[in-house]
C-alpha cells in the first residue's frame, strides 16, 4: 500500500504544480480500495464509481488549499465515506448495508507474496474462515488487513472505540484460528454444524 508520506507529496505536487501525474498517480494508487469501500456502502457499482470520482474531482478543484495532514489515507477514506452517506440521502436509500454482505479479497491480505507461501488450499480455507465472521468482524478485519488501515484510524472511520476495534479484531482471529483447526481436524462434523438453514 502506497504510505501516508508518498501520499503527502502526491497531494503538494498536485498543490504547488498542479502536476496532473501526481494527481494520475493518486487516483491509480487509491481508486480501487476507495471504491470497494464506497461499495460496500452503497451496493451500487455505478454510486460507488461515482462517489470515488467526485472525491477525487474535488481534490482537483480545491488543490490549491491542500495542506500536508497527518494522516491522509484516512482522510480520503473519511471523504469517500461522507460523499456515499450524502449519496445515500440524495437516492433516498434510508437503510445502511448489512455488514455481512461483504467480501473480502484475500489476495490482498498478504502484501508480500514472496514473504508468504501459502498453499491455494489453505488460502480458500482462510478465506472461507474469513466469510464465516460475524459482520462487524468482517468489516473491521477488512478495513485493518485489506486496506492497512490502523486500529484507532477504524475506529474513526466507523465511529466506534479502539477497543472495540481491538475485541473484534481478536475475535475475528480466534475464528478464524478456531474455524482452521476444526476444519482440519473434523471436515465432516464442522460441514454438518455449518449448514445454513
Amino acid at each position: 500500500m502506497i504510505s501516508d508520506n508518498y501520499i503527502n507529496q502526491l497531494l503538494e505536487s498536485i498543490s504547488v504544480r498542479d502536476c496532473e501525474k501526481s494527481y494520475k498517480e493518486l487516483f491509480i494508487a487509491l481508486h480501487d480500495k476507495l471504491y470497494k469501500f464506497a461499495y460496500a456502502i452503497l451496493k451500487s457499482a455505478e454510486d460507488a464509481e461515482e462517489v470515488v470520482s467526485d472525491l477525487f474531482i474535488n481534490v482537483w478543484v480545491k488543490r490549491k488549499s491542500l495542506k500536508p495532514l497527518n494522516n491522509p489515507t484516512l482522510y480520503l477514506f473519511i471523504g469517500t465515506k461522507n460523499y456515499a452517506i450524502n449519496r445515500l440521502k440524495l437516492n433516498k436509500r434510508n437503510i445502511l448495508p448489512q455488514l455481512d454482505e461483504l467480501t473480502t479479497n484475500l489476495e490482498s491480505i498478504y502484501f508480500n507474496p514472496e514473504e508468504l507461501f501459502i498453499s491455494t488450499e489453505l488460502s480458500q480455507r482462510i478465506l472461507a474462515a474469513i466469510n464465516e465472521l460475524p459482520p462487524k468482524c468482517k468489516i473491521i478485519f477488512k478495513l485493518v488487513k485489506e486496506d492497512g488501515l490502523k486500529y484507532n484510524d477504524v475506529a474513526q472511520l466507523l465511529e466506534i472505540s479502539s477497543k472495540t476495534v481491538e475485541s473484534q479484531m481478536a475475535i475475528a482471529f480466534r475464528r478464524i484460528r478456531q474455524c482452521l483447526e476444526f476444519k482440519n481436524e473434523f471436515p465432516e462434523i464442522h460441514s454438518i454444524l455449518t449448514q445454513k438453514k
